[in-house]
């Protein structure tokens, strides 16, 4: 299924979240100010193909559990509005805790729908019955050099844990083309370090070019969502090897998914 025009509104405000019981202070207006951005990134800039979202379910909370790439996270805002697009659903999102160290995109993070990614925001986000984007790979998945595109990295057994512990769905989604946005050719990590970051991505045209290198490529994306996942464990089994070897599956099937996903690209920017 690709993206159709006619689809829901574009406004990331619905009954998943209520505002004023939110206990990380999204911020509503905001999140509607940004979306005709997203979506035009989404269907005119990147013109994203988007297939299985069906598999998303239409309400309750659920994991998505999603290759990272691209250097800076447009993968995650790519999800998000393929979401909103198609099912009407705004999704909430997890970041890496070194975002707190830059206050300016750690209170936008906040404001858009995002947490700190701790298990106990995770927990309460889908207690809430919220729809909770994730990258199991983590800063390592765009870290990753040119050479490495499309290879994932190895998943942390989190995600596993807690969708066993509330016994929430694990819907797995691939991202083709967001690899080549930015295509890293090196990471300057002490003047990361200066910043509160792992790393500086450097490009072919960042820092050369200055703010201009900073523009993504206008790659031609596929993203598609995988059947639902349950995850279960065994009364006789450890909870954390259960976790640890749930992870690895849904490692594979992501990658597989991914494979896939290439192979079916023609070209970089024409699709």
């Amino acid at each position: 299924m690709g993206v159709s025009e006619t689809t829901s509104p574009t406004t990331f405000t619905t009954a998943d979240a209520s505002p004023s019981a939110d206990p990380f202070a999204i911020d509503h207006e905001l999140r509607d100010l940004v979306a005709p951005a997203f979506r035009f990134l989404h269907e005119h800039y990147w013109r994203i193909e988007v297939t299985g979202a069906e598999h998303v379910p239409a309400e309750g909370p659920v994991l998505l559990v999603a290759n990272h790439s691209g250097a800076l996270p447009f993968d995650g805002a790519m999800i998000i509005a393929s979401i909103q697009i198609e099912r009407g659903r705004a999704v909430r999102f997890l970041y890496d805790r070194f975002i707190e160290a830059v206050p300016p995109l750690d209170a936008f993070y906040r404001k858009v729908g995002g947490a700190v990614a701790t298990r106990e925001n995770a927990q309460e986000l889908l207690r809430r019955g919220e729809p909770v984007l994730l990258f199991p790979e983590g800063i390592s998945g765009v870290a990753k050099p040119f050479s490495e595109r499309y290879r994932l990295r190895s998943f942390s057994p989190g995600f596993a844990r807690l969708a066993m512990a509330l016994g929430v769905p694990v819907v797995p989604v691939a991202v083709v083309g967001a690899e080549e946005i930015y295509p890293l050719v090196g990471r300057a990590e002490g003047v990361g370090k200066l910043l509160g970051m792992p790393y500086v991505p450097i490009t072919p045209f960042f820092p050369i070019l200055g703010l201009l290198g900073t523009l993504p490529l206008p790659t031609k994306w596929f993203m598609k969502f995988g059947k639902p996942i349950r995850l279960s464990i065994g009364d006789d089994e450890a909870k954390w090897l259960r976790a640890r070897l749930e992870a690895m599956k849904v490692r594979r099937k992501l990658q597989a998914m991914v494979t896939r996903l290439r192979q079916r690209r023609r070209s970089v920017f024409f699709g």
